[in-house]
């Protein structure tokens, strides 16, 4: 297992120090344009414990959002052949945060280097930071940020693959683990928060 551990000059004080344009979204308030938010913008999904240096993130670009059991939820796709899926079974939190377009070289980085080989967060320009509710680390430089805490996972099965052309996503048979979050947290740019209150 490989530890990250940040320093002092490296690891901001407190989250809210960085956060400062970013505003409380409740869940019935969070507003986006979620296929756009996947499948382009992509996020960053962390998980581990930020405080004791134990964590991952990897960028995804598959799940969605919504609601389920009256709770409000993010739901994510993690292969097992993935770094962040040992961090993901491990722990019972994570994060997805969203970042401005100039942030794609660092989402893309991310993406496709291996937390296995190294300290891949320190090749790029973003700045891990504690989290509000829960363990797994957010980024200062975000413009949306949703913390969770898992509530139920189960393993995509083939047999149950009713469109064919799904399984070509799985040359290796590395089907995803899909995990459900309750949204404990969010905040973000105005955009996010839906002047309409549910």
């Amino acid at each position: 297992m490989l530890v990250y551990v940040f320093s002092i000059l490296r690891r901001p004080t407190s989250y809210q120090e960085d956060a400062v344009n970013l505003v409380d979204i409740p869940a019935g308030s969070l507003q986006a344009r979620t296929h756009h938010l996947w499948l382009k913008q992509w996020l960053l999904l962390s998980a581990g414990d930020f405080e004791k240096g134990d964590f991952n993130t990897m960028t995804v670009g598959w799940g969605s959002l919504g609601t389920m059991w009256n709770k409000p939820f993010a739901q994510v796709v993690v292969r097992p052949t993935r770094h962040t899926y040992g961090f993901m079974e491990r722990y019972d939190t994570f994060t997805l945060c969203s970042f401005p377009e100039r942030r794609r070289p660092d989402l893309q980085l991310l993406g496709t280097a291996s937390g296995r080989d190294g300290d891949k967060i320190a090749q790029t320009g973003l700045t891990p930071v504690a989290a509000r509710s829960v363990a797994a680390p957010v980024f200062a430089e975000a413009n949306l940020i949703i913390e969770c805490r898992k509530i139920y996972f189960d393993d995509l099965c083939p047999d149950q693959f009713l469109a064919p052309e799904i399984e070509k996503s799985y040359p290796d048979k590395d089907y995803h683990r899909i995990y459900f979050g309750e949204i404990l947290d969010a905040r973000g740019d105005s955009d996010y928060r839906s002047t309409e209150e549910s």
